[in-house]
């Protein structure tokens, strides 16, 4: 089961563009809202249903857990403690996590990226503890995925689908919605 955290203030393309991609692959993909609401608004206003709230999942035998950025999405993400404790335990055990835009800086602030290449939106490199700041537009170090911004969110997702052993799937999905 892949989850994916919704909280006011989310960059819409970063959170959605994963679940269309994921669904694509007939992964099991879930919305996660950490507000009291299912209702989440983006940060550009837009207004998704989750399909559950925080309080109504098992995180514990989760596949990968991703955090989109967008702000102040990115922001009540890291506020999240019972969200923070979850991704922190599932990283430390080895299993993926990923993270877009400005999110790559909760898991940096968790200690999760020492050690590791990263990247993130351009200005929260501070907040990468640890890490060596990548070049690179989409990095997978391990069990991390981290990619720079929206702009990416297309080949962040089908790193994803990489990392949790769908290559096939992934140059699939890459063909036929056209990317190069």
């Amino acid at each position: 089961m892949i989850y994916i955290f919704l909280a006011n203030g989310f960059e819409e393309i970063e959170a959605l563009t994963p679940v269309d991609v994921f669904r694509r692959a007939r992964l099991d993909t879930v919305t996660v809202s950490i507000t009291d609401s299912h209702t989440v608004v983006g940060s550009h206003n837009i207004a998704v249903a989750a399909d559950k709230l925080l309080s109504e999942v098992d995180l514990t035998n989760a596949d990968l857990l991703l955090l989109p950025g967008g702000m102040p999405g990115t922001k009540h993400l890291g506020e999240c403690k019972p969200l923070c404790d979850a991704v922190s335990a599932h990283a430390q055990a080895g299993k993926p996590v990923a993270a877009i835009c400005a999110a790559p800086s909760v898991l940096g602030t968790l200690g999760l990226l020492r050690g590791k290449e990263a990247i993130c939106y351009p200005g929260f490199e501070d907040a990468l503890i640890g890490a060596t700041v990548s070049e690179k537009k989409v990095v997978c170090d391990g069990n991390v995925v981290t990619a720079a911004g929206m702009g990416v969110a297309l080949d962040f997702a089908l790193e994803c689908l990489c990392l949790l052993g769908h290559a096939d799937d992934a140059d699939r999905i890459r063909t036929s919605v056209i990317a190069e």
